[in-house]
């Protein structure tokens, strides 16, 4: 295997005159769309994990993809670094600037362009938000399932091939777009597909696109699968002695064919934080959400199937509820896990994190991150999406306590190996952006990323795209 560095591959920060260049132009062209203040340049480099913000040289708010097209033109006449922005909950520095450039926030292209209800899809801009966007959906009948925590936008979801609760049901945004208008960094505007349910013509460029966090293009325009909203719906919560408890229970639901919507787990000290936060009053013991989607009766059934399994497991006992109100303030508390978790620890900050092993090793890789998060000493609460795998942790540490900050490193690349050794991957939904680079070595051979960095090399061959993301240097 060849030797690869864990330095990110980036392209070289443009003169100052290309630069001003370029500042000049866009602030001329865009007016009141264009902003170079410090404090918007820095809250669009900012991340939500301990990394340094680095910030832009310049915002500018795009209307059309013709505006972005015409942006990334002048970007790649002067060499800029071009950096694509949604809402900004990304967890892994995707936004951050590292050598400055333009940051395209694609929030004003927020247009629900069609609604194809006969055909179950819609065209969407990239700015619209899933919440937006399943709100608009609700009065035909519809929705869109994929929901990250934060009420991210879609462009953003589909460039981090962000997954959520819903997953082990519906799968990930790779799963559910049909096609995207690209604009690429030569400023040409690509669409990678139609609205055909399947096709065999062609290499697959939309999944290409998905997932690929900015660094090949900027995604304007995305076409969506859709789905009937459920007869009925019922959830509930389930707590259990053990972590291992819990996830053997859901490795027996799925494995009995049980169509789970979602399944998600908390441990006992993230329950703890729902407690003090949601005002949960629950057991502060492992718990698991579950939800069922379907008829009444097949969710009726489903349910009590669940239950039968969780008394198996010494679990129980298994409340559900079909009210609307219930199910709600149960799966917002869910939602709010990353905000609940610094009751835990006033004035701490947080590094959010996410790995993803076999389903079968899951209660293996959780207990072992558990006694090690013991060990370390710095408290990190765990969530999961137990049906497929993946789950979350916060570790919560004082930036100023220099004992603590040289744990914190180690801890996450004991945490990457470890999920690495169970055959996982370093990220099941978070995506690389700055901060996973490193590991993207230890995950993929060397032939792997160099196939990764041809692709790269192609579409973006001044390296201008979201530079210092996703691919480490040769």
């Amino acid at each position: 295997m060849m030797s690869h560095s864990s330095e990110p591959l980036t392209c070289a920060r443009p003169s100052d005159a290309a630069v001003g260049a370029v500042v000049t132009t866009l602030s001329e062209r865009f007016g009141n769309r264009a902003a170079t203040g410090q404090a918007v340049r820095e809250q669009h480099g900012h991340t939500r994990t301990y990394l340094v913000t680095q910030a832009p040289d310049i915002v500018v708010w795009p209307q059309t993809t013709e505006e972005v097209a015409e942006i990334v033109t002048l970007c790649a006449a002067h060499k800029m670094p071009i950096i694509p922005f949604g809402t900004g909950t990304s967890l892994e520095g995707h936004v951050n600037a590292p050598i400055g450039g333009v940051c395209i926030d694609l929030s004003q292209m927020n247009t629900i362009v069609a609604i194809h209800a006969e055909d179950l899809d819609c065209v969407v801009g990239p700015g619209v938000t899933r919440k937006m966007l399943n709100e608009t959906l609700r009065d035909q009948g519809l929705f869109f399932p994929i929901d990250p925590g934060a009420d991210a936008s879609i462009g953003g979801m589909v460039a981090t091939r962000a997954s959520g609760t819903n997953a082990v049901r519906y799968g990930t945004m790779k799963d559910n777009v049909l096609s995207l208008t690209v604009v690429t960094p030569d400023g040409r505007i690509v669409k990678t597909g139609s609205r055909a349910k399947k096709s065999s013509a062609g290499y697959d460029l939309t999944r290409l696109f998905i997932g690929s966090e900015g660094t090949l293009g900027i995604i304007t325009e995305i076409t969506l699968k859709l789905y009937g909203i459920p007869e009925a719906i019922s959830g509930g919560i389930c707590s259990f002695p053990t972590v291992k408890a819990a996830c053997d229970a859901v490795i027996l639901t799925i494995q009995s064919g049980i169509p789970v919507a979602r399944i998600e787990l908390a441990d006992q000290l993230q329950v703890k934080a729902f407690n003090l936060y949601s005002k949960l009053g629950l057991p502060e013991t492992p718990v698991l959400f579950v939800e069922f989607h379907g008829t009444e009766n097949g969710v009726k059934e489903q349910a009590e199937q669940f239950g039968e399994i969780v008394t198996e497991f010494g679990g129980g006992p298994f409340q559900w509820t079909a009210k609307p109100e219930e199910r709600t303030k149960l799966w917002q508390a869910r939602h709010d896990a990353y905000w609940a978790s610094f009751t835990l620890r006033p004035g701490a900050q947080t590094v959010a994190t996410d790995v993803c092993v076999p389903i079968s090793r899951l209660a293996e890789c959780v207990e072992a991150t558990q006694v090690d998060i013991a060990e370390t000493g710095i408290p990190a609460p765990i969530v999961g999406h137990v049906g497929d795998g993946n789950f979350h942790l916060g570790l919560l540490f004082f930036p100023d306590d220099e004992a603590e900050m040289a744990k914190v490193k180690p801890f996450l690349e004991r945490l990457v190996k470890r999920a690495l050794a169970m055959e996982g991957t370093c990220t099941g939904e978070h995506g690389v952006g700055q901060h996973k680079v490193k590991y993207m070595g230890m995950e993929h051979s060397g032939a792997a990323l160099d196939i990764m960095r041809g692709i790269k090399g192609v579409i973006d061959p001044l390296g201008i795209m979201n530079p210092g993301k996703m691919l480490p240097a040769a």
